[in-house]
């Protein structure tokens, strides 16, 4: 991994993001509602304030104007002002950043643990009992959205079996051991949710890719060798069956964000994702405008995680 690719990587990214930001921004911009549609239908505030504000904001300048108003403040680091909440944009998303990403870091690893030892063993067993089983419940719990599987989830163990607390908290008080429990009980259902999901699409694909792998003469010339079946399954057969995992991986993180924000609407999770449907529900365009952005610059992100993870995982691939 050179220096060098990284820089024009990172570089390829720039005109990305700009591109993004100019879709966004307009889809925002033409998109219907007014974010101060509740002073006009206040009698106790006068016209003249209404005006005022909608001046300071440049809500009544060209489409154009306002992106570049936005986009010289946002490099500046000034990402605008929430309506709503009466406080900057980026500190909203600041403060509501770390939990989306602890309960989708924590899902993903979920999944990446089920899927990747399930997939192998049912791709060295085909058409087993347990290669059957396996696809039937990866087909199950593919097909099943994740707004469905918390409510199951909440049935089962909050409200029959009471074991887990089915909204979250972020103001528990206490501190130490009972406290960090307490956090993880109620981290439990919303991480099994988005894990449990993506581990069933990955089982699938895991399956497939080692199944393309294991009948490549190499693999029969290792086992020719005399080289242990267990062997030659984790040395030769997953690492180079890994590749086209780590693409769908990073391929599919835009429909795990989409994801999280329906799990943290079921179960109120302070993510940026409730942010995200809180601000669109109250028409509050620069918060929408700056979740939105940080959620594509995370995709863009994690692609280039992909990317390094590729040289690691195969040598022959040159990064130049």
């Amino acid at each position: 991994m050179s220096r060098q690719y990284l820089i024009r990587r990172l570089l390829i990214a720039i005109p990305a993001l700009f591109g993004i930001s100019v879709v966004l921004f307009g889809v925002l911009a033409m998109a219907p509602g007014d974010p101060f549609e509740e002073l006009a239908t206040n009698p106790a505030i006068p016209p003249e304030v209404r005006q005022a504000l909608r001046a300071k904001f440049g809500l009544d300048d060209p489409i154009w104007q306002r992106y570049l108003h936005w986009l010289w403040a946002m490099l500046q680091g000034d990402w605008g002002f929430s309506f709503t909440s009466r406080m900057d944009v980026d500190t909203l998303i600041l403060q509501r950043l770390p939990t989306t990403l602890i309960v989708i870091g924590s899902s993903q690893i979920i999944a990446i643990v089920i899927a990747i030892p399930i997939g192998v063993l049912a791709a060295t067993k085909p058409y087993s009992v347990f290669d059957q089983i396996a696809n039937t419940v990866a087909f199950i719990g593919f097909s099943l959205p994740t707004f469905f599987t918390g409510l199951l989830l909440i049935l089962l163990f909050s409200i029959q079996l009471d074991w887990l607390p089915f909204v979250y908290r972020a103001d528990i008080p206490g501190s130490g051991l009972p406290w960090l429990w307490e956090h993880i009980k109620q981290s439990i259902m919303p991480v099994m949710v988005l894990g449990l999901f993506q581990g069933a699409s990955l089982v699938r694909y895991v399956r497939s890719a080692v199944l393309d792998v294991i009948k490549l003469d190499y693999v029969t010339t290792a086992r020719s060798k005399g080289i242990g079946e267990r062997k030659v399954i984790t040395k030769h057969v997953v690492r180079n069956a890994l590749i086209p995992v780590v693409t769908l991986v990073a391929l599919q993180m835009p429909i795990v964000f989409g994801g999280a924000i329906v799990t943290e609407q079921i179960f109120r999770v302070p993510g940026i994702g409730s942010l995200l449907i809180s601000a669109m529900l109250s028409n509050d365009t620069p918060v929408v405008m700056g979740v939105t952005f940080v959620f594509a610059c995370l995709v863009i992100l994690f692609n280039l995680i992909a990317d390094i993870l590729y040289g690691w995982l195969d040598p022959r691939i040159a990064f130049r």
